[in-house]
């Protein structure tokens, strides 16, 4: 499989979004919500304090731009004048429907985030190749995740027509793969250099996950989600060869569905947008995944079952309760502390999709011996899975 991968480029969102932030707006719109009293141990138990967006929080809870006459004046008019109002009293209800504040339209939230976007995955990609050490010109297939910010064309031919790339290039868009676009992007871009080892492949993820607040959903699910996601854009070189500025070779890929749980996480698009919601059946099917995932190393490395292990374990499961179940389950005698980088991301933020590439990052910039062995794993909405393995250069 050989595919060797350089240092990603990480961009996170520039403005800082305070976890007290949030407290504070959802308490004050929400103030009889039947979790209200427990907000601040619910805020404290996801260890994030703070979080970079896209756009700033005022831009997530701002109301619309219309009006609570969705059907419009003129109609209104008329139906309180057929029911006897005088013309000042018409006046008056109209006045007051008028000054109603309504929720921002799917239009009006999702057109900055998307223009965000496009300008975070640009910033991504060209950080990507300068690291690499190649221009625009050298790409020949581009492979592009977000599942946030949906549009027709994508963010494959906007980045197209950014960079630019050639006219040549293969354009791989996968709007769908939601937080498994770090590991399955990486072994796509595997299986496309295996058969071709000169091609050059650019991955480029970037997720404005913070569409899916929704100031108006007063669900349990709702205010989680308010606090877990971050919004960043990540980009990264997959080559055939090895380059000067190579530092993982990826020997191999893994990936596992299970099925009758397409259900337990999902996107809904309503008349306010975008909504991320969650099952509580979540992340004991997660941990089925990562159960599956040891007994795919466990026969990968049947033949030496005593003294192999990953030196580091680079995991986007979704929550740091299903990190806490991978240390409980890892094989005996494996080495502690296989997870910290994992968990130090996750001190700001669950990043979607762009995890994997930020924990990478991280674990790059903490010094790795050469040789040593990384497992990749993350888990997404399906629910479904992918890891890799290979090793440190």
């Amino acid at each position: 499989m050989a595919a060797y991968l350089c240092p990603p480029a990480v961009i996170h969102g520039e403005h800082t979004v305070q976890t007290s932030q949030i407290v504070a707006e959802v308490r004050e719109r929400h103030p009889h919500a039947a979790w209200a009293p427990r907000i601040d141990g619910i805020a404290a138990s996801t260890g994030i304090e703070n979080r970079g967006w896209m756009l700033p929080l005022e831009t997530a809870v701002a109301p619309g731009t219309g009006s609570g006459l969705a059907a419009g004046v003129g109609p209104a008019r008329e139906a309180l004048a057929r029911d006897g109002f005088s013309e000042r009293d018409v006046d008056r209800v109209i006045a007051a429907l008028e000054a109603i504040p309504v929720p921002q339209t799917v239009q009006e939230r999702t057109a900055p985030a998307w223009e965000a976007v496009r300008s975070y995955g640009e910033r991504a990609a060209r950080g990507a190749l300068q690291i690499a050490g190649l221009d625009a010109a050298d790409v020949d297939c581009l492979i592009t995740s977000n599942s946030t910010t949906p549009a027709l064309p994508g963010l494959d031919v906007a980045l197209a027509d950014r960079l630019p790339l050639r006219q040549d290039v293969m354009l791989l868009p996968a709007t769908q793969w939601a937080c498994i676009a770090g590991t399955r992007s990486l072994a796509l871009a595997a299986d496309l250099v295996a058969a071709d080892p000169d091609r050059v492949v650019l991955v480029v993820i970037a997720e404005a996950l913070s569409t899916t607040y929704q100031p108006a959903d007063d669900t349990l699910e709702s205010l989680i989600v308010r606090l877990l996601f971050a919004d960043t854009a990540v980009a990264a070189v997959v080559t055939g060869r090895p380059r000067p500025e190579s530092v993982l070779r990826l020997d191999s890929a893994w990936h596992h569905t299970l099925p009758g749980t397409q259900d337990l996480h999902r996107l809904e698009t309503r008349a306010d947008g975008t909504h991320f919601v969650m099952d509580r059946r979540g992340p004991r099917a997660v941990q089925e995944t990562v159960t599956a995932m040891w007994e795919w190393l466990r026969a990968r490395y049947q033949d030496d079952p005593g003294s192999w292990h990953p030196d580091v374990l680079l995991a986007h499961p979704g929550g740091t309760r299903v990190l806490e179940y991978m240390e409980q389950t890892m094989p005996g005698g494996w080495p502690s502390g296989l997870l910290d980088h994992s968990r130090d991301s996750y001190t700001s933020g669950n990043r979607g999709g762009a995890a994997v590439f930020d924990i990478l990052r991280r674990a790059h910039d903490a010094g790795l011996e050469p040789g040593s062995r990384a497992v990749l794993y993350a888990a997404a909405p399906g629910l479904t899975a992918t890891a890799l393995e290979g090793q440190w250069l």
